[in-house]
């Protein structure tokens, strides 16, 4: 089968692997991989979708643009022992993985109502990814302070709707058209209105911006995936051992 690239991906030194077939147990609400409008439609056909080991020795490789890292874990593992160069994403808080990781706390229902906390974060975590929007700002703020006080990075993922959930907070979101498709995405003002709440920690990056979705005018991937890589080969190093990724 023909590899898929990810358009929010192309050009900015990264690519994306899904080893699974099909869509993700988790379910998760407003999910752009199973919403039915995702680059990869229909899943059934077109998954898995693994890039060439060519493409894998020099790009940086994100494991589970969709589904989750921890779902069939040991076929996740065994597919992507060919990319040297990865980095995994899950929204279960088991982070036994022999890369970096990146950690969404508040998946699914948990989204607006609760998020996993990890009081002794592995070196392999990459950061935290925080779905955002203009009604969980409580709970960001309680996120933001307990992993910026274990120096653990938050990205804050500024969440789209195909249909606001929340009409109140129309004013806050605008309909538009991001990488594909058009959804009710989160206004400029609102955006910097909540980027300016966190202004002062240096822990707190934002997903992209309110008006571009692409990666490769982002880079917060790219920057914490060597940052991990370095925390992980001085963690091991202190108990004598050489770093080698599985």
């Amino acid at each position: 089968m023909a590899y898929i690239w990810n358009p929010k991906m192309m050009g900015s030194g990264m690519a994306a692997c899904i080893p699974q077939k099909g869509k993700c147990p988790n379910n998760c609400e407003e999910c752009f991989f199973q919403s039915g409008r995702g680059y990869l439609e229909p899943l059934e056909t077109n998954t898995p979708n693994m890039p060439h080991v060519a493409v894998g020795k020099n790009l940086v490789i994100r494991v589970n643009d969709g589904n989750d890292s921890n779902y069939q874990k040991l076929l996740v593992l065994q597919a992507t022992r060919r990319y040297p160069l990865k980095f995994f994403n899950t929204s279960i808080p088991n982070l036994n993985f022999p890369a970096p990781v990146v950690l969404t706390v508040n998946p699914g229902a948990m989204t607006d109502i609760d998020a996993h906390l990890i009081c002794n974060p592995p070196p392999n975590l990459m950061f935290v990814r925080f779905r955002t929007n203009t009604w969980n700002l409580d709970l960001a703020k309680s996120v933001v302070s307990f992993y910026s006080d274990r120096g653990v990075p938050i990205v804050l993922t500024f969440m789209a709707y195909a249909n606001l959930p929340q009409p109140k907070a129309c004013g806050d979101y605008q309909w538009r058209k991001r990488t594909m498709n058009t959804y009710y995405a989160i206004s400029y003002e609102s955006w910097k209105e909540i980027m300016h709440q966190h202004r002062n920690n240096l822990s707190v990056y934002s997903c992209s911006g309110p008006d571009v979705a692409l990666c490769r005018h982002c880079g917060n991937c790219l920057r914490e995936y060597w940052a991990t890589r370095e925390r992980m080969w001085r963690s091991v190093n202190h108990l004598g051992q050489p770093f080698k990724e599985q």
